[in-house]
């Protein structure tokens, strides 16, 4: 291609949004990706047995169709082949005793279901995510728009004139209240405690963090609204669509380009230079959808603004992930009536349980009892093994970065604190084993196995620091006007012309590609 207007540094959901929103108006965009693929956290592989298709890392997309993004891009995606797989179970819980709930996208039917686990829990729980719909306007306008931005004061001074000063901060004040303060001040049930307490860890969050409560909240909401979608034949299928509407607006990807540094010329970011020595250059700036690390450290060097060094050097990154997948010989036998259609059950002791293996985990201690997320790719999308077989998409989202010990005292941390595979398939079997306690003949079930760690985790993508899939830890201090640092300004950085993007930046972690499509308004 020509001299490109705008290099992107990366290939994740955001970069890719951007990319094809800056196409869409008629810029040329050159996206550049170090590893052999694009997708960042998407990837999909056959990693266990032939026939069993798996989705690595991220495989669910209730962010994605919700988003502004997918508003405009969705039907020219479509046009390329992306389809989504539903059920109308999205998500459940089961306990250690047996005791389940599930939730679906019918609000009738969940008020029935919760109520007649405690009486009048249903009824709160339509109050929960019927609050998220009356403040639609003002959540999602802080969630996801830009906040260093007219639309954004206008929003707030609007509300602030409808609520009246008091209630506005009466409002905010509500939302800063921890998923436990909500789930103990509202349920009764311990059943209905644990089927949301585990969702604030897919928001990078622990259920005593400030915050954690409305995100919860508003994950209750999307998907009783949306249910928990994957896409038709893997991930990598978005990647195909995404790949394709970039090239037929203009645009070109290449992978195998690893970026090294930033190039600059009078103050300004005018190109990239790549490791093989190749110098590219564009028109317009470098959009870099990385974590502060790699930014501030690897691309910039010393080149970076000190400020922006020292501010990286204090930001924080969050526990690891930990996954496993599964091939297996039949569909799983669940302990608990309709158990088999949810798309992501989570198994817990409940909201103790769940804060217990996420104080464990930062304190660097291998989880007694991990919550455990199980997805069933294959009770969507028939297609993603052989008629008659199942597949598992296994998250634990409480993991050391750092190994410190193990809080069940019967696992030997490496002196050095890092993952070994055999500590790995260790972990793995403390995980199987309170997956087989809830499911007939599990075990003689499994064709093949596959785990991965923090560590191997962040082998396949650099930016995944330590296995934390959020870019970063997700505390309120860390979000919002302060992501990535406290002096952040949309998705400026302190060099003009050079911009970043990604998880690290406003509006955070997840596959709603914001950050990308902000910025590529804005640009």
């Amino acid at each position: 291609m020509t001299q490109p207007d705008h290099i992107i540094v990366g290939s994740g959901i955001n970069a890719l949004v951007c990319a094809a929103m800056l196409g869409g108006k008629g810029a040329r965009v050159l996206v550049l990706e170090r590893n052999d693929r694009i997708g960042g956290c998407l990837r999909t592989e056959e990693i266990t047995a032939p026939g069993f298709i798996h989705d690595v890392m991220a495989t669910t997309f209730v962010l994605f169709i919700t988003s502004p993004a997918f508003a405009a891009l969705g039907a020219d995606l479509a046009r390329h082949g992306l389809e989504f797989c539903h059920t109308g179970t999205p998500t459940g819980v089961l306990r250690p005793d047996g005791s389940h709930a599930v939730l679906s996208t019918d609000r009738a039917a969940n008020v029935v279901a919760l109520n007649a686990i405690a009486a009048g829990d249903g009824d709160r729980h339509a109050d929960d995510v019927g609050g998220i719909e009356r403040n639609a306007g003002l959540l999602f306008g802080l969630l996801g728009g830009s906040l260093w931005s007219y639309p954004t004061a206008k929003l707030l001074a609007g509300d602030g004139w409808r609520r009246g000063p008091r209630g506005l901060a009466a409002f905010l004040g509500e939302a800063l209240v921890p998923a436990r303060g909500w789930l103990e001040s509202t349920y009764q049930s311990e059943t209905i405690r644990a089927l949301w307490a585990p969702w604030v860890l897919h928001a990078g969050l622990g259920p005593e963090d400030a915050f954690s409560g409305q995100i919860a909240r508003v994950i209750a909401f999307a998907l009783e609204a949306a249910g928990a979608p994957i896409v038709k034949g893997g991930a990598k299928n978005l990647l195909a669509a995404f790949e394709a509407l970039i090239r037929e607006r203009g645009g070109d990807i290449r992978t195998g380009a690893d970026v090294t540094s930033i190039v600059q010329s009078n103050g300004r970011a005018t190109g990239v230079r790549l490791a093989s020595g190749e110098t590219i250059t564009a028109n317009k700036g470098v959009i870099c959808s990385v974590t502060p690390t790699q930014l501030y450290g690897r691309l910039l060097g010393a080149d970076a603004p000190k400020a922006d060094v020292e501010a990286t050097r204090k930001y924080r990154y969050g526990i690891g992930n930990f996954q496993i997948h599964y091939a297996l010989d039949k569909p799983p036998a669940w302990r608990g009536e309709g158990l088999d259609k949810v798309a992501l059950l989570h198994l817990t002791p409940g909201l103790d349980g769940v804060s217990k293996a996420c104080n464990e985990a930062a304190r660097g201690m291998l989880p007694e009892v991990p919550t455990i997320c199980v997805g069933q790719p294959h009770a969507l999308d028939p297609s993603r093994c052989p008629e008659g077989k199942a597949v598992l998409w296994l998250q634990l989202p409480e993991a050391p970065r750092h190994i410190k010990g193990d809080a069940a005292g019967k696992l030997q941390a490496p002196a050095d604190g890092q993952w070994t595979d055999v500590l790995r398939e260790a972990y793995a079997d403390r995980a199987e084993a309170i997956l087989a306690s809830h499911i007939e003949g599990f075990k003689d079930s499994v064709i093949a196995r596959r785990a991965y760690s923090p560590a191997d985790l962040e082998a396949m993508n650099i930016n995944l620091v330590g296995g934390d899939p959020y870019g970063g830890s997700s505390t309120i201090d860390q979000s919002f006007l302060w992501r990535p640092f406290k002096s952040s300004r949309n998705h400026q950085t302190g060099i003009k012309g050079l911009y970043h993007i990604g998880a690290s930046t406003h509006p955070g972690a997840g596959l709603g590609g914001g950050s990308g499509f902000l910025l590529a308004g804005r640009l």
